[in-house]
Order: C-alpha cells, then sequence, then structure tokens
C-alpha cells in the first residue's frame, strides 16, 4: 500500500473498503490512515458515523450539498453522519480520519 506513514503505522490492519488504509480501531471510533493514487474518485455515499480527516499530502475535493471545497496538507474537514458527500483526489493524497460511531463522545 502506499502513503507516507512511519513504519509502526504500516503494521496495523488494513482497512477493507473502497479505498487503502491502515485502521487502528478504538472504543466507538475507527481511525484510518488513508492513501489515493492521483485520479481517485469516490461517487457519492453516506455513513453512519460523522467523519473529521486532516490532509497529510496533496489535496481532496470535497462535495457536501452540491458544495465543493478543496482541503490541502494541514487542513481539517468534517463530514457529518448520514449526509451525502463525494471525493476526488486529483493528485497521490494521504489524510487520517477519524470515523466517530453515533453516540460517540470525544
Amino acid at each position: 500500500m502506499a502513503g507516507l506513514y512511519p513504519d509502526k503505522i504500516k503494521t496495523l490492519p488494513l482497512f477493507d473498503g473502497r479505498f487503502d488504509a491502515y485502521k487502528l480501531e478504538a472504543s466507538n471510533s475507527d481511525v484510518l490512515f488513508a492513501s489515493y493514487p492521483a485520479g481517485t474518485s469516490i461517487p457519492a455515499h453516506s455513513h453512519d458515523t460523522e467523519n473529521y480527516g486532516v490532509i497529510t499530502r496533496g489535496a481532496l475535493q470535497l462535495t457536501i450539498d452540491g458544495q465543493t471545497t478543496t482541503y490541502r496538507t494541514g487542513d481539517w474537514y468534517q463530514v457529518p453522519a448520514g449526509v451525502l458527500h463525494a471525493a476526488e483526489f486529483a493528485e497521490e493524497t494521504d489524510e487520517i480520519e477519524f470515523w466517530f460511531k453515533p453516540g460517540a463522545q470525544p
């Protein structure tokens, strides 16, 4: 799997989903160290988790409610639970995502 992550992160189990990621499970949440090749497109979808992410390399074009915002290295984003959203990655991109399950307390 691609991604500029420390060797310790690369020992985590792989995420089984639409993109490549190492998965760290925690109580009521998951942490994903995700990597996307240039040209990756994730069609509109929603999930039951409230998601926060930070871009660590590259850029994310995130579309929520018809509005597209570009997030670059160091930028944080949020996707509320149940909200339809889509993602585009024009360049190789790494990010850390936090998926909080319903009712999870920070």
